[in-house]
């Protein structure tokens, strides 16, 4: 039924675009697809932050992380089996780093959205973006004095690529949305 779908008072996730027995594959699905497009079309700008926030307004925690596992494994088996990533220590430990990243990101999205009202969704889920965006960038960061890198985090880049999160954020919100519109009437035609 429609009301399956439907968020109860109690509920803390934002979004529900299918049943919640089927909300983690529908994220893996969601999110290893716009892993794999994300990962062709930027390569090395791959929106986790965006994906932590996905997964933690659909999943609790554990499979949030999971799903999000799955997507990074997704980002570096394109890197390094089609986009030909060098395969040394540093561009390895890069891609392990970026993997502990986005895990953090998604852990701190899950506390956030825990803590935010539940009102005005779209509002709480670009706070969280951003928090999740900081953190996610803080972790890089953080790896640059034993890997280096310190030139990929000047304002201009951070801003950049915080702004491609949001809009991967705000597309994958529509996905969610056209397909929590749809999902009654595919029921319906289904039954017919």
């Amino acid at each position: 039924m429609a009301l399956d779908i439907l968020p109860s008072q109690g509920d803390r996730f934002r979004l529900h675009p299918v049943a919640p027995r089927l909300a983690p594959m529908f994220c893996l699905a969601l999110l290893t697809m716009s892993c794999a497009l994300a990962s062709f079309a930027l390569a090395c700008a791959t929106p986790f932050a965006a994906f932590a926030v996905i997964a933690a307004a659909m999943l609790p925690l554990r499979p949030a992380l999971l799903v999000v596992i799955g997507a990074w494994l997704v980002n570096q088996s394109i890197g390094f089996g089609v986009l030909h990533y060098p395969v040394d220590g540093s561009t390895l430990a890069w891609g392990f780093v970026i993997g502990a990243a986005a895990l953090v990101a998604t852990a701190v999205s899950s506390v956030v959205l825990r803590v935010l009202p539940q009102g005005r969704a779209p509002l709480m889920l670009a706070i969280t973006l951003v928090v999740a965006y900081a953190i996610y960038e803080l972790v890089l960061f953080a790896a640059t004095p034993a890997l280096g890198g310190e030139g990929a985090f000047t304002a201009a880049i951070v801003m950049r690529l915080g702004l491609l999160s949001a809009v991967w954020l705000a597309g994958l919100v529509a996905v969610c949305e056209i397909v929590r519109l749809v999902a009654p009437f595919r029921r319906k035609a289904m039954s017919a």
